[in-house]
């Protein structure tokens, strides 16, 4: 009976109180006559001999049951059949498309008036009658709002300026954009698409040599920077002749008469972002819309070793991804006007670039973060957004530090208590946030996100089970996963609305078809429905800036993009990523080792916060860099009797053989082969960070910076335990 009142709501529950303290002011006898329930005939007789307190009684539980049956909560309706949610193409050579749509055709767009990134922001102007469009903020100041057409004038403005200075509005025209996430950046990719020009990001973690090699591959002759330390960063390569071709910086901020006169003395203009767009408001250009197929943009992927690569993307390919994306969640989710977008991933990588592209498209608004990343909260509480895309580290942040508020074991078990009853109703498809699991331990946790998100998108990187489970439950709004990658626009596959469950990257997104392909290497075989993962559709890139060899490595004679990464084909369609064909190497004894398989895996261990799995084809076993969590080890550690603070733990024996210990143990637990578990480890207190140059901006392992960053003590980890 308690638990059925907990799980109905609040206002359900205070209504089962009034019902019981009435049926305990009854007759003992009263009640035994109502549970034996008299003949239909003597229902009159039978009313009539009830005390006042017993009709009240009566009355009161049939109104709890009618109000139970009225609003008790619905299970959303999957889309499809949630045990097939793809199927072979036929003739397709083992190929997997999705089933939602019913069309065997590819999906190329979702509205008739939105095939471009151009016409995209047009519909959006016009639905939102003109409403708020790009949001920014000052420390512990409110929102303020750019409107659609403000938006929309200021990029033709812009547009008409740049022209000026180029004098040709083609897609062979290179703009850059050097700047954070801010109004202004998305103010310059709309003048771009406005006269038909190509955007191609700038961001500081490439590096310097990087950037040089960027404007050098695309003959960039305009750079757009948000603040002057970039500008002198890029005068510094134009002096130094990396980049001979850079004619004009555009500054979105304020700046010195210096930094002009340095300019002027290498040949390079140096002018503001505002006088830019007063010179092209008097002298306006009328639009050159792009076509479907005309590029957008050149995403120049960090990578993880060797110079980046210029990931070519039409206009089609970006609308293609993100029409897939709304075809499978229009059943449970209809962007609208009122939809707020966080922006605060780098707006260089395509996975933000795609949620933000739906927002649009709808007249939605779309608010940045002051910058800072340690204000996030801050952010969103003042924006309060209802579209937060995230990366599976930040889900993991946001797991820990609740558990770790959780100080004592009553607390912890309390919390996880909730957190099954919640995630029994995820799994039968109710996704709410007003149970009385959330007014007693959800609420605070959802108002830290501003209270009203209604949807979560990650991806970059793969997402605990765990994790995602719990948030899941105790965020109570829909957390979808996806995969893919910068070549296939952003994502290839999606979580199908309605299947909760984890441990899978959901079934093909209805743009694209996806195969498997043997991997002789890894005895990875396709009969076994498992092989590297490999993308075809209108979403897939047309190959990379003037790099022909790499272009033929990523896309074959079919046009199948081979992704790198090891997939298996669950028994419901949905694909599950078990392995990646990229940074494998041998071990002395020929053995293959794929080492983010196992960090996947030793992440799971409750002190570890980040790890670095290396190998060497000159040595026989792996050994490990581990940096713990601050705020989660040093309780862990003292469970097990290891006193100290964080930095004097760090350097702590006793602790790093539990550790080890643990790791191992988990690595047992997940199937891994005595040769694939490492065998000795360091502790390193200070987190891989992109600030320190050991992350790629999506959070990834930049693999050759952390193996020459820790030479030394690897070194040291292969002469002790040899």
């Amino acid at each position: 009976m308690l638990t059925f009142f907990l799980v109905s709501g609040g206002s359900l529950w205070l209504l089962a109180e009034f019902v019981l303290s009435l049926l305990e002011k009854m007759q003992s006898q009263e009640l035994l006559r109502i549970l034996r329930l008299p003949e239909l005939g003597d229902l009159g007789q039978f009313f009539r001999s009830l005390s006042a307190t017993s009709l009240l009684s009566v009355g009161a539980l049939a109104a709890l049951v009618a109000y139970w049956v009225t609003h008790r909560p619905k299970a959303l309706q999957p889309p499809c059949d949630l045990q097939r949610q793809s199927e072979e193409v036929e003739d397709g050579g083992g190929a997997r498309r999705s089933v939602i749509g019913g069309s065997p055709q590819l999906l190329t767009h979702y509205y008739d008036d939105a095939r471009t990134m151009y016409q995209v922001f047009r519909r959006g102007l016009s639905i939102s009658g003109n409403g708020p469009c790009l949001g920014f903020r000052k420390p512990e100041q409110p929102y303020q709002w750019l409107s659609y057409q403000e938006v929309a004038n200021r990029a033709e403005s812009l547009g008409s300026g740049l022209l000026h200075h180029q004098r040709k509005m083609c897609t062979d025209q290179f703009i850059g954009v050097f700047a954070q996430n801010r109004p202004e950046w998305i103010i310059a990719e709309l003048a771009c698409y406005t006269y038909s020009m190509v955007v191609v990001p700038l961001y500081d973690t490439l590096g310097p040599g990087a950037i040089h090699y960027i404007i050098k591959t695309a003959d960039i002759c305009i750079v757009i920077v948000d603040k002057p330390q970039k500008a002198m960063l890029l005068l510094g390569h134009v002096e130094r002749k990396e980049t001979p071709g850079l004619k004009l910086i555009i500054l979105m901020d304020p700046f010195e008469d210096d930094l002009k006169e340095r300019g002027q003395k290498c040949g390079v203009e140096i002018k503001s972002m505002q006088e830019v767009e007063d010179y092209g408001r008097e002298n306006h250009h009328a639009p050159v819309p792009p076509r479907p197929e005309d590029l957008s943009i050149v995403c120049f992927t960090s990578g993880t070793t060797g110079n980046p690569k210029g990931a070519m993307l039409t206009h089609g390919n970006v609308v293609a991804d993100f029409s897939g994306f709304l075809k499978v969640t229009e059943s449970q989710w209809a962007p609208t006007c009122a939809d707020v977008h966080f922006s605060y991933l780098p707006l260089a990588h395509m996975f933000e670039r795609m949620v933000q592209s739906v927002v649009y498209c709808h007249g939605g608004r779309v608010g940045f973060f002051q910058g800072d990343i340690r204000l996030l909260s801050d952010d969103m509480k003042a924006l309060r957004p209802t579209i937060f895309p995230v990366v599976p580290r930040l889900l993991n942040r946001m797991y820990d530090k609740i558990f770790y508020q959780a100080d004592t074991s009553l607390k912890r078990w309390l919390l996880e208590f909730a957190a099954r009853r919640k995630q029994a109703e995820v799994r039968s498809g109710i996704i709410r946030n007003d149970s009385v699991w959330d007014e007693l331990f959800f609420n605070k946790i959802q108002a830290s996100l501003g209270g009203r998100v209604r949807m979560i998108v990650t991806g970059a990187a793969p997402a605990s089970p765990a994790v995602l489970g719990f948030l899941r439950a105790a965020l109570g709004c829909q957390v979808y996963e996806g995969y893919g990658q910068t070549e296939c626009t952003a994502g290839c596959t999606f979580t199908t609305p309605g299947d909760w469950t984890s441990g899978h990257v959901g079934a093909p997104l209805p743009c694209n078809h996806i195969k498997l392909v043997d991997v002789e290497e890894l005895n990875y075989w396709t009969s076994k429905g498992e092989g590297e993962i490999c993308v075809k559709g209108p979403n897939v890139f047309k190959g990379y800036l003037k790099d022909e060899d790499r272009t033929k490595e990523a896309l074959d004679s079919d046009g199948w993009l081979h992704t790198g990464d090891i997939g298996k084909w669950l028994p419901e369609g949905t694909l599950k990523i078990i392995d990646r064909k990229k940074h494998i190497f041998k071990l002395a004894q020929g053995e293959y080792i794929a080492p983010e398989k196992i960090e996947n895996i030793y992440i799971r261990s409750e002190p570890v916060a980040q790890v670095y799995v290396h190998g060497d084809s000159l040595k026989a076993f792996l050994v490990g860099i581990v940096v713990p969590d601050p705020e989660i080890m040093p309780s862990w550690a003292q469970k097990r009797g290891i006193e100290g603070a964080y930095e004097e733990l760090c350097t702590s024996k006793e602790l790093k053989k539990a550790i080890l210990d643990d790791m191992v143990t988990l690595g047992k637990q997940s199937g891994l082969y005595s040769f694939e578990q490492v065998k000795a480890i360091h502790i390193h207190s200070d987190m891989f960070s992109v600030q320190n140059g050991l992350l790629t901006p999506t959070l990834k392992a930049k693999r050759p910076e952390l193996r020459a960053y820790f030479k030394k003590q690897i070194e040291e980890l292969y002469s002790i335990s040899m």
